[in-house]
């Protein structure tokens, strides 16, 4: 396990890095928006064309896994929402806290893991990351909207969610880099060297902008709400898709690839959402920044334990 937690410790150190400079007057505070723009629109969605479109699948049961993945997401949804009556019943949340415990419960954080994946894994491990990433943010988009909407104080405007989801580049990226693999074409060499080279700035900027954008201020006066998220996200989740990755008959490497994506933690996406409709955005924010510290000693064990159990 000691392996594993060095392989991933200069990912957290960028994310440190990240929340340090941030607080430092060295970079105009208007800047980190343009940041994250350029990662979310250029930078992001280069990486996943590019990783896509270059991995190697042969050998990989990518049926069982997405399946797999599917069902757990599509579960963990579902348990989480019918925990309300019970988090109500024992004083644990409130209706204005509950959006907030749902979203950063079954969100996840497909940039840390992209991170991690490079540095521990082959490449088909971060292809299988990527692919991921694109087979899972339709699903739990449609969740969370239904969930902040069912429990804050505003009406979510579909048709405009519909045309965000159709115009989302990480999607569009992904599914640009299936068809490119389908077409006997392929890409331009030095085309393909570019979005290589855009693709490796992503990582190391995405990182530090993920640090940059943790509110550990909010962890001053903690509330109980957060304990939920964090449990569910952080230890029930990973456990809940390695039993059923295994029950689909994912082994080896495979089930560690999934292991790691059910590992990570949180992403801050969902906060922008909360604020927009109602939901509980502090809460939101305190509980992505205690996943992003917690999950620097979890993932390492998750990922133990599950080399153990797919040895």
């Amino acid at each position: 396990m000691l392996a594993i937690f060095e392989s991933i410790l200069p990912v957290f150190l960028l994310i440190l890095a990240g929340n340090i400079v941030r607080r430092l007057p060295l970079v105009d505070p208007a800047a980190w928006t343009g940041l994250e723009q350029l990662g979310y629109w250029v930078l992001y969605p280069a990486l996943l064309f590019i990783t896509i479109l270059n991995a190697d699948f042969s050998g990989l049961g990518l049926d069982a896994m997405i399946a797999a993945l599917l069902v757990a997401v599509l579960a963990m949804c579902a348990f989480t929402f019918c925990l309300w009556p019970l988090l109500e019943r024992v004083g644990l949340a409130k209706a204005s806290e509950f959006s907030s415990i749902f979203q950063t419960s079954v969100r996840w954080n497909g940039f840390i893991a992209l991170a991690i994946a490079q540095k521990i894994f082959p490449p088909a491990g971060m292809a299988v990351v990527a692919l991921v990433m694109a087979v899972i943010i339709i699903p739990i988009n449609l969740a969370s909207v239904f969930v902040v909407t069912r429990f804050a104080d505003r009406s979510a405007n579909w048709a405009k969610i519909g045309r965000s989801m159709a115009t989302n580049p990480l999607i569009l990226a992904s599914l640009s880099a299936i068809l490119m693999r389908a077409s006997p074409l392929g890409l331009y060499g030095p085309l393909n060297e570019t979005l290589d080279l855009l693709g490796r700035a992503a990582l190391g900027m995405g990182l530090v902008t993920i640090g940059a954008g943790l509110k550990v201020h909010d962890l001053v006066r903690p509330r109980s709400p957060i304990i939920v998220p964090v449990m569910l996200k952080l230890a029930f989740f990973p456990a809940l898709l390695i039993a059923i990755a295994t029950a689909f008959g994912v082994e080896g490497q495979e089930l560690l690839y999934l292991a790691l994506c059910a590992a990570v933690p949180t992403a801050m996406n969902g906060y922008l959402l909360a604020r927009q409709l109602g939901g509980d955005a502090e809460l939101y924010a305190a509980a992505t920044t205690l996943q992003t510290i917690i999950a620097f000693f979890t993932i390492p064990m998750v990922l133990a334990v599950t080399a153990q159990l797919a040895g």
